[in-house]
């Protein structure tokens, strides 16, 4: 069940969840999730190595890019996020996406506003499992609006080990747009991308929809689809 479909009771109760989770994440953390230094969350040489070095992506239609590699520490702190429930550490990942979004910003298309960032969906068994989307706490802290304008139009096989074939296969016609884009200008964010796939057919969803689509962009993307990168941001 989403939080749009819960009962009121059971909306007001989640970010009170997801606070306690967080407080707890702190109180009784007793390892870096970086590298395994006693007493803290995430020590300060792991801090630094998030700090954000855009990476662009190839994709023919859309543009793509990420604030960070999905490697070393950037991929065990997100693993822990979505893997452990470790909320708390998402916003180290923060400025890492806001580096991506900046960077499609000022590279959209004629300069192109963009209206609204649109969150990956993420399946019905996977919010059960974590009580929390990922991509959606991520675009929630953006300097754009939030649009949860796509959802799952059937059952999606799990990512995890397909090839980049099975992949596009897996997500071809996956997507559907729940409302009318009617002109509107989006983002897509994700948390990682891997193969381009999942965003790509976010994109055809909306675009069928009505929405222009300036780009996506995630935290972080895997090492072998890098394009080049920006530097620090």
């Amino acid at each position: 069940m989403s939080p749009d479909a819960a009962p009121p009771l059971a909306r007001r109760w989640l970010p009170a969840r997801r606070l306690l989770q967080e407080i707890a994440d702190f109180a009784f953390a007793s390892v870096c999730t970086g590298c395994g230094a006693t007493g803290v969350a995430l020590c300060a040489s792991c801090e630094a190595a998030l700090a954000p070095c855009v990476v662009s992506l190839h994709h023919p239609a859309t543009p793509m890019c990420a604030g960070l590699v999905f490697d070393g520490v950037a991929a065990r702190v997100l693993r822990a996020v979505k893997e452990d429930g470790q909320t708390s550490l998402l916003g180290r990942l923060r400025p890492a996406l806001h580096a991506a979004v900046a960077e499609a910003r000022s590279s959209s298309a004629a300069g192109r506003r963009i209206d609204a960032v649109v969150p990956v969906p993420t399946s019905r068994a996977a919010f059960r499992r974590r009580g929390y989307r990922v991509p959606e706490l991520l675009a929630r802290d953006t300097v754009f609006p939030m649009l949860r304008a796509l959802a799952p139009a059937r059952h999606l096989q799990d990512q995890r080990g397909l090839s980049i074939d099975q992949r596009r296969r897996n997500l071809a016609g996956g997507f559907i747009a729940t409302r009318a884009g009617e002109g509107t200008t989006v983002l897509i964010v994700d948390d990682v991308i891997t193969t381009g796939a999942t965003c790509a057919e976010a994109a055809r969803a909306l675009r069928a929809a009505g929405f222009e689509v300036a780009g996506a962009v995630a935290a972080t993307a895997t090492p072998r689809h890098r394009a080049g990168h920006s530097g620090s941001a």
